[in-house]
């Protein structure tokens, strides 16, 4: 619509000018006439969408609205008990760009829904030992959005994060998963929490 509006009133001052001007001079009048039609292919061709990122094509954009009643659910300290995912006996998952899936069974999570902060630790034997802040929010669509802040770097500078969604959840359990790319295939790998206190 706005397209149209556009190129009908430039189609109209490029007419008038060609009366105005060129109308003695044929040579002027080819010249401007080339143009508008360059115009016209440029203006009919043209995209209608905005560009994106590759970040925002590849990862859905999350809702900001939160679910207080889920966030309030999972308030506490938690631990993963199982990381399964399809092919997981010849594939190797890097969780979260930190360490092999397999080192974060074992793992801790604290989670306070009052201002959406919280900590996780990596402590199995032949792991990385790792340790991080967290910030993370459950949506109204279900999905937990997690950004791991490295120490002494404030949230609001992290620009990256994680979209998993919420499942299986009840007053001592509950599910995050993860999907992934594996070889052009989709694949879900599911963290298991279990409460501990």
């Amino acid at each position: 619509m706005q397209k149209a509006f556009i190129l009908k009133h430039f189609l109209g001052a490029s007419l008038y000018l060609c009366i105005k001007f060129n109308l003695k001079k044929p040579m002027n009048m080819k010249k401007t006439i080339t143009l508008m039609m360059v115009a016209i292919l440029f203006f009919a061709c043209k995209s209608t969408s905005g560009t994106t990122s590759a970040a925002a094509k590849s990862e859905p954009v999350a809702n900001t609205k939160l679910d207080k009643s889920s966030q309030v659910a999972i308030k506490g300290d938690w631990k993963i008990t199982s990381v399964t995912y399809p092919g997981s006996d010849y594939i190797k998952v890097n969780s979260f760009q930190i360490a092999d899936s397999k080192c974060f069974v074992g793992s801790t999570w604290n989670f306070i829904s009052n201002n959406n902060k919280g900590s996780m630790s990596l402590t199995k034997s032949d792991c990385p030992a790792f340790s991080s802040p967290i910030v993370w929010s459950i949506n109204k669509d279900g999905v937990f959005v997690l950004k791991i802040v490295e120490a002494g770097t404030k949230s609001k500078t992290v620009t990256q994060g994680y979209l998993l969604k919420v499942a299986n959840q009840t007053a001592t359990s509950f599910q995050l998963i993860d999907t992934i790319n594996v070889g052009g295939q989709s694949k879900e790998v599911t963290y298991q929490f279990e409460k501990i206190n």
